[in-house]
């Protein structure tokens, strides 16, 4: 029994080519909704007359709401349909954006960043089941397989281009670019796109409920999400405490800022890219080396604050770090997805919705311990989240002998 209308817009062949491209263009929105206003958050909690925890808040708060629209969001998506609900989220994601720039209001603020997250949220999960919905084989294969490479491009452009845009018109001017960019494809998406589910499911809570509990109490899934949390944090925390220390200790501008969060997007790209080429390798081998690499280079960096500390000393050893972070995550996230090949949509919504909870909640943790002041606190953030995530992996090989994981 179907839980929609039989009045469905179904896509169009002649348009499919375009609506591809659609698809790929929106799943880095995520890393545009936190990223391209990165290098305003200094700016935001001077004019806003707030301290940096507060305007750093509108980040986690954004995470929390992403990660649990995902929790629950395929399932919603299986019963009513892609289309209709990614089209109507980038229509309040817009208006969201928009009431964002027009008030100085932070908990106003913190109001339509969670609608961000929930929005967001639709649009990522709808867009990735849209190449399940279309292709299968190794076509399906070859698409899934530029989901993180694709991904990453948010994290690398949206800073940049935020750096310039505060410096020529305010930090408001990053939500008015969220909301153009929302309009604009929210009209494309109506013109070229259309409906790709075919089989609609009903909605039963209950066996929905009891699938998510079985996969949460799979030990080896559970704790690869933690690892995934923990290697995203790295990156999260940089996000939250480099602008302050480049623009108000290390007194550059806005566009320096937005420059150093481009160039350590692109470790986290590399970090990807190292671990699609490592995938045949021994799985607790590779990343005990990463492990490894990682505590190497931040007890450098503790080390090295006594003789240097400036810009080049801080990008180099974050950006050795962030590549550690994306060859983590992307092992994690390879085996995390694959684990539950029958319910690959739940998993991959429970792996995404639990990834970016952790991620709040421990970023934000993490700032409060060692605020944004210096590159020395910054470099106790990085010891202190690899440190755990190295005690993790330890647990997860325990885990393995006892049996319970083969990768």
């Amino acid at each position: 029994m179907q839980t929609v209308s039989d009045n469905i817009t179904y896509i169009k062949e002649k348009n499919q080519k375009i609506a591809t491209f659609l698809a790929f263009a929106l799943i880095p929105l995520s890393g545009f909704a936190t990223d391209i206003y990165i290098p305003s958050l200094p700016t935001m909690a001077g004019e806003m007359q707030v301290s940096s925890i507060q305007v750093q808040l509108t980040l986690s708060i954004f995470l929390i709401s992403y990660g649990v629209s995902q929790l629950f969001i395929g399932s919603v998506l299986d019963s009513f349909g892609r289309y209709k609900i990614c089209l109507y989220a980038l229509l309040i994601f817009a208006a969201a954006s928009i009431v964002i720039a027009i008030t100085h209001n932070i908990y106003l603020i913190y109001f339509m960043r969670v609608i961000h997250g929930l929005t967001v949220g639709c649009i990522v999960v709808a867009k990735r089941a849209y190449f399940v919905d279309l292709f299968e084989g190794d076509q399906l294969k070859h698409y899934l397989s530029l989901f993180s490479i694709i991904w990453s491009t948010g994290p690398i452009i949206a800073p940049f281009v935020g750096g310039y845009l505060q410096l020529a018109f305010g930090w408001e001017s990053n939500f008015y670019f969220l909301a153009g960019f929302a309009l604009v494809f929210a009209l494309l998406e109506f013109l070229f796109s259309g409906e790709t589910l075919k089989h609609f499911t009903d909605f039963q809570l209950k066996k929905i409920v009891g699938i998510y509990v079985s996969m949460i109490k799979t030990t080896c899934f559970t704790l690869g999400i933690v690892m995934l949390g923990l290697a995203y944090c790295m990156v999260m925390v940089y996000n939250m405490t480099g602008p302050f220390i480049i623009e108000h200790e290390l007194k550059f501008s806005p566009v320096i800022a937005g420059y150093s969060s481009l160039v350590l997007g692109f470790a986290w790209m590399v970090g990807g890219f190292i671990g699609k080429a490592t995938i045949n390798r021994p799985f607790f081998r590779r990343l005990a080396i990463n492990s490894a690499l990682q505590l190497l280079f931040v007890t450098l960096m503790i080390l090295s604050l006594s003789l240097i500390s400036n810009l080049y000393s801080l990008i180099f050893f974050a950006f050795i770090i962030h590549i550690g972070a994306g060859y983590t995550f992307n092992n994690y996230f390879t085996f995390c997805l694959s684990k539950f090949p029958k319910n690959a949509g739940i998993a991959g919504g429970l792996t995404g919705g639990i990834t970016y909870v952790i991620v709040s909640f421990l970023s934000y943790g993490v700032v409060n311990l060692f605020p944004a002041k210096d590159e020395r606190n910054l470099s106790y953030s990085y010891l202190v989240m690899i440190l755990i995530s190295v005690l993790v992996m330890f647990v997860i090989m325990k885990t393995r002998k006892k049996g319970e994981l083969t990768i």
